[in-house]
């Protein structure tokens, strides 16, 4: 889902539509390249979210599917136009080996007309960058699938699709339209789509920086941080312990997990921040040696099982259950 909006629709928020001279071929070309990166995120997201879902303290069921709404565009009417759409709802993506994908009727940009008995477009709109509508729908898919093992997925024109889903970790993945972040906030991975990884051309080492974001929401870092402080030695104990598990969540889904020395070696040396980014993560190069020093258990745990339980196996840097009674007697 896209909070923001892409840069080429939100400049045709300022003047009047008869004013403009709009041209719908570089329109539908900003999104489909928004779309590209979406694909790969939700892509990946899906691998690791799925395969890691055994170890996970929370799931839920999940068919890979991402919708898209015009109301969430800066100008919708152009955003409509330039996709050949006459409603709002059409499908995103479906995530490479998901539900969604295998069933092989969820194109890009087919218009959505029902989810389950509701239809979408029918719901009230705000104004232009609406999101909230959207994630309405994802919720209501959601709902749906821990409901009744399932959803029934209508298309304009009369077809329609039954997707029963799996398990996954319970995150959803994100990309925003612009920015170079990214984020965890407990129930979401966010991904800007300016983030150096997006140019890396080996899937398994953008894999690693979504693992990283992954592994703060599987391990509760949002939460624990929420009861025991944000300081600087707090953030930095919750960023070493993201890092220690992403060759474990690459190595379950299939990624080789030395991609995570590679990711962090390569990004770190272009873009590490020095001191000020120090205050609350270590330096590129120990935390590089800390995810190298993983691989040893990791690899073992492969030969000897064929997955890596970071449930049971993996050594944290915090308790997890550090403030959680004091929080609960407040």
């Amino acid at each position: 889902m896209h909070r923001l909006a892409l840069a080429a629709l939100l400049a045709l928020m300022g003047a009047p539509a008869a004013a403009q001279t709009i041209d719908y071929a570089a329109e539908r070309a900003a999104i489909g390249r928004y779309q590209d990166a979406d694909q790969r995120l939700q892509d990946v997201g899906w691998q690791l979210a799925a395969a890691n879902a055994p170890y996970c303290p929370r799931v839920v069921p999940s068919i890979g599917l991402q919708l898209q709404d015009m109301a969430s565009y800066g100008a919708p009417a152009i955003a409509r136009a330039a996709l050949g759409l006459k409603r709002d709802f059409a499908v995103q993506t479906a995530a490479r080996g998901s539900p969604a994908a295998r069933a092989g009727v969820f194109t890009r940009n087919r218009e959505v007309v029902r989810l389950e008995r509701f239809d979408p477009n029918a719901w009230p709109a705000g104004s232009a960058m609406d999101w909230q509508r959207l994630v309405k729908a994802h919720d209501h898919v959601e709902a749906m699938l821990t409901e009744h093992g399932g959803i029934t997925i209508g298309f304009a024109g009369g077809a329609e699709a039954r997707v029963q889903p799996v398990p996954v970790c319970a995150t959803r993945f994100e990309l925003m339209g612009e920015g170079r972040k990214a984020v965890a906030d407990g129930s979401r991975v966010v991904i800007g789509m300016g983030f150096p990884a997006f140019d890396y051309p080996e899937e398994e080492v953008f894999a690693a920086l979504v693992a990283h974001e992954l592994a703060h929401n599987v391990l509760g870092h949002d939460a624990w941080l929420d009861r025991n402080g944000r300081s600087a030695r707090n953030v930095r104990r919750i960023e070493r312990e993201a890092d220690r598990l992403v060759p474990w969540l690459l190595a379950n889904a299939g990624y080789d997990p030395a991609a995570a020395v590679t990711f962090m070696t390569r990004w770190g040396s272009a873009h590490d921040a020095g001191l000020k980014l120090r205050r609350t993560h270590e330096g590129w190069d120990e935390r590089a040696e800390a995810m190298a020093a993983e691989l040893p258990a990791v690899k073992a745990w492969l030969t000897a099982e064929g997955q890596a339980d970071w449930a049971k196996q993996f050594r944290r840097e915090i308790n997890p259950a550090e403030g959680a009674a004091r929080a609960a007697s407040r």
